[in-house]
């Protein structure tokens, strides 16, 4: 059974991990990170590869996430706290009335996940993503469309921060990822490793429903606005989506969604899904 904890004082030192969410999220230095909403705590406790330390519930919360809860280690504090000890601790409303605190585990290296992948494979790259929605989003979309990994750049945002983590629905929990390095550096372990890379870009050479996914295949993102750099682009297969004259592009997350899907789909039969 779990380890329940009523913690109705916001002052419990037990509660110091969570306390100014907010604010700590982004600059944490102690090996955690939070997870909020219910849809996210189930992918954490079931399907993730990182260890859950502790959760902390509004008391609503309990009875509609009992069944959640009751798979949770022994040895993992459930904390169960009013609402508004809740948000004091947070330091806003936390409407979902879940936070979980779970650790970090040694970061995956770009090269061994590329190795690791089968003769058959779907990676996406992001570049300079720094939009937390975005590369939640596209988590989501890796994890839909079957991707068996997403690379990021050094300069795009921490998959593990809270908003990134619950726009993705918790895929991130469980997607293998590697980041680091700069765009250059993922095109040449996509090289070295045997993958095919196709570089989205509005002025993209080639139109995607014209192209046929080879065996290995890298989809590479560039962030909203600047896009790809120049250098990488000469680098790679450039594509570009047609889309309506007038519009100028498509959001980053909706661009990778269509190429990961005509990726997967013009792969397998139709009856495969």
């Amino acid at each position: 059974m779990p380890n329940f904890v009523p913690t109705p004082h916001a002052d419990d030192p037990r509660l110091a991990p969570f306390m100014s969410v907010r604010e700590r999220d982004l600059g944490r230095r102690d090996g955690l990170f939070i997870v909020e909403g219910r849809v996210t705590l189930g992918r954490l406790v079931d399907a993730s590869r990182f260890p859950v330390e502790a959760v902390l519930l509004a008391e609503s919360r309990l009875a509609p996430l009992a069944s959640v809860v009751s798979r949770l280690a022994p040895e993992v504090a459930v904390y169960v706290a009013p609402q508004s000890v809740m948000d004091a601790v947070a330091g806003f409303h936390v409407h979902r009335g879940v936070l979980a605190l779970a650790r970090r585990i040694a970061a995956d290296d770009a090269g061994a996940l590329l190795a690791a992948a089968g003769p058959e494979a779907l990676i996406l790259g992001l570049v300079g993503l720094s939009n937390h929605d975005n590369v939640g989003a596209c988590f989501r979309n890796a994890a839909a469309f079957g991707a068996d990994a997403v690379l990021l750049d050094a300069g795009s945002c921490d998959p593990l921060y809270r908003k990134a983590i619950r726009v993705s629905a918790g895929t991130v929990l469980s997607t293998p990822f590697a980041r680091g390095g700069s765009g250059g550096d993922m095109i040449d372990a996509l090289s070295r490793a045997g993958f095919e890379t196709w570089a989205l870009s509005p002025g993209g050479a080639a139109a995607l429903p014209d192209l046929a996914p080879p065996a290995r295949l890298a989809i590479i993102l560039g962030a909203e606005g600047p896009g790809l750099p120049p250098d990488l682009l000469a680098r790679t297969r450039s594509v570009r989506l047609p889309i309506r004259e007038g519009v100028d592009s498509l959001n980053v997350a909706t661009a990778g969604a269509l190429a990961l899907a005509h990726a997967r789909w013009s792969r397998r039969p139709a009856s495969q899904g």
